[in-house]
């Protein structure tokens, strides 16, 4: 399996913890689709605050494989995506769409083919007027979120990955996944965290 579905597999919260807590995008997601999972570089359109013209923009330039991030200057509960440009990304070949403001046209993304996570849910509509920027660094979540980083997103959130540490981060994951192996064998055996991990001693 390619690096990019091995931490989809593993998902947001043994990433996150494995890649020693970083990556962290702290903000609550819906997810769409459930019990969807996705991994992919990120391809940035940091939109005019209340316009969705660069998401519109930013279709031509998605390549397959890849997580589409929307974002504004603020979040706010604007529909940035419905149906017909998820159709787009569809059509491009995404592996996901992290929405950092509302979408809208919501029962119809949830069945296609490309999963969404989105702040909101919302009827309100975009402008389509002013130029934003393509392929930039965001911050969504306290966290920056660069072209190219590895963006993964499943019912735990969203965590993200620096590209230049995408074969380290996945290596500390598999470790940790074996080692939560061993270990849920042992409590389901009859052991108890407590003692386990050492926490006995600070009480």
């Amino acid at each position: 399996m390619s690096v990019t579905g091995e931490l989809a597999r593993l998902g947001a919260a043994t990433v996150y913890e494995a890649s020693g807590r970083e990556g962290l995008v702290d903000a609550e997601f819906k997810r769409l689709v459930p019990r969807s999972r996705a991994c992919g570089p990120a391809r940035i359109a940091l939109c005019a605050q209340d316009d969705n013209l660069m998401v519109h923009a930013v279709m031509e330039r998605l390549q397959p494989g890849e997580v589409l991030v929307l974002c504004m200057p603020e979040p706010r509960p604007v529909a940035l995506l419905g149906d017909l440009l998820l159709t787009q990304a569809v059509a491009r070949g995404a592996a996901a769409v992290l929405v950092d403001a509302a979408v809208r046209d919501s029962e119809e993304l949830s069945q296609m083919a490309v999963p969404v996570w989105s702040r909101w849910i919302r009827s309100r509509g975009a402008a389509k007027e002013t130029a934003g920027q393509l392929d930039v660094p965001v911050v969504i979540g306290g966290w920056e979120i660069r072209p190219g980083d590895l963006v993964v997103l499943d019912a735990d959130g969203v965590t993200v990955v620096d590209a230049a540490r995408a074969d380290e981060v996945l290596e500390a994951s598999l470790a940790r996944e074996a080692k939560e192996a061993d270990k849920r064998a042992q409590l389901e055996a009859g052991a108890l965290s407590f003692r386990l991990d050492g926490l006995d001693a600070r009480v």
